[in-house]
């Protein structure tokens, strides 16, 4: 008997095979990684849901491939106990492979088109909305004409070339032209090793670049006195130690609470700027994200209803997640998705300041430096105090310098205060 194996449910986003762990005749079981497949901010690894043995394979490196997408065929007559618990009713039939053959990406297209005739994923979709593009002013290189991710970024990468032009041509006395990328062989001062970035870090690279033109950037710097909750915290990993719970308590997890309460109070943090620029989308839910440095790039996995989760929930799941980020290929689409505030914690590694970018479509993002010891004046004398360095950047549009102090002095309110950090 054959069977297929298709892709699970991964949503709606189109990704890409970087990776065929199999060949044909290959004796596989239940379980077993098939390919690895690599989207914009993640990785995973597709497992067989059954053993067998490898007798065709659909797919190739550089394919698109989305949910119910046939992988291979599997025989499986040899193999009584071939299906997993979940056998087959995941499997989901038709499957549909988009393969990128055409050389000519992101070309600007003059003719207007009706949206319905336009050929795009859901993510595209969700990409062009982003950037507030217009999908009928790209062609598409896909098959048929379909618009791919890569067309969105190569439009992109035309328009800032086009307006870089534009200003480099300027006559103005108050204006100075903009320099092209200087051109230099480095080898000849010396010996150079060329690596290839990965295709997180290239996109993420991409992200960031857009982010800091396109954004009014302003960022605030201050400090939080972290003394008596570094005890509370320290009190409460010993607790739960005694009570054999598999968790242990870190300073960010109380971070994540406090900016929590403090988005409930300042929602404007917790918004995102309409794609017109005309109204605020205020969130009714707290999804956080947390930067995590990966050895293939930044990654950024969200922890859902951080306003409603405790304190040793958060930090089981915030474990678990981080590991994901660190070991590579574990994070589904699901995990990357949703955010709408996001801190970046350099505390591990050092630093007093630095101004995070933004993570559009987000307009807010908390920084976290080394914590140090500070003499503080009492009102009657000097008292060594823990202070954690916080830098708050933030889009000026949507907020200003008065929200901005106001939502950081109630963060530093809420970690002094441990009575507001509920377990």
């Amino acid at each position: 008997m054959t069977i297929e194996i298709n892709i699970p449910n991964i949503g709606e986003d189109e990704l890409e095979v970087t990776e065929i762990m199999v060949k044909i005749g290959d004796n596989i079981n239940a379980n077993q990684p098939l390919i690895i497949i690599e989207g914009d901010k993640s990785s995973m690894e597709i497992p067989s849901s059954c053993s067998g043995i490898v007798t065709k394979i659909y797919v190739h490196v550089g394919d698109k491939v989305h949910t119910g997408s046939l992988i291979l065929l599997l025989d499986v007559r040899n193999h009584t106990n071939a299906f997993t618990i979940n056998d087959k009713k995941n499997v989901v039939p038709s499957p549909y492979i988009v393969t990128n053959n055409d050389t000519r990406k992101g070309a600007i297209c003059n003719d207007i088109h009706h949206d319905a005739a336009i050929h795009a994923t859901p993510l595209v979709r969700h990409m062009a909305r982003t950037f507030g593009i217009d999908l009928s002013k790209i062609k598409g290189s896909g098959r048929k004409g379909r618009i791919l991710k890569e067309d969105i970024q190569n439009y992109i990468k035309n328009i800032s070339m086009y307006y870089t032009n534009c200003m480099s041509s300027m006559q103005s006395d108050q204006l100075l032209p903009i320099l092209s990328w200087p051109k230099i062989d480095f080898s000849k001062f010396g010996d150079i090793t060329t690596v290839m970035l990965s295709k997180i870090q290239k996109t993420s690279g991409a992200n960031l670049q857009r982010n800091w033109i396109m954004l009014p950037h302003v960022t605030q710097f201050d400090e939080a006195d972290i003394t008596d909750l570094e005890s509370f915290r320290k009190q409460q990993n010993i607790d739960i130690e005694k009570k054999k719970i598999n968790c242990k308590i870190t300073l960010l997890v109380f971070v994540m609470k406090a900016v929590a309460k403090a988005l409930e109070e300042l929602p404007r943090f917790n918004s995102s700027l309409s794609q017109d620029g005309e109204t605020l989308i205020l969130k009714k839910y707290i999804n956080i994200g947390i930067a995590v440095d990966t050895p293939k790039g930044l990654l950024v996995p969200v922890l859902h209803d951080v306003n409603r989760k405790g304190i040793i929930l958060l930090s089981q799941e915030l474990e678990e997640l981080s590991k994901k980020a660190r070991t590579g290929n574990q994070l589904t689409p699901a995990n990357m998705q949703g955010g709408s505030f996001t801190i970046s914690n350099l505390g591990g590694i050092g630093g007093t300041a630095f101004t995070p970018i933004v993570n559009v479509p987000e307009v807010a993002i908390l920084g976290i430096s080394k914590s140090f010891i500070k003499p503080v004046w009492t009102g009657k004398k000097f008292t060594p105090r823990l202070m954690l360095p916080l830098s708050l950047s933030y889009d000026h549009r949507v907020i200003d310098g008065a929200d901005g102090a106001r939502f950081m002095t109630l963060i530093n309110k809420i970690i002094a205060d441990t009575r507001l950090l509920s377990m």
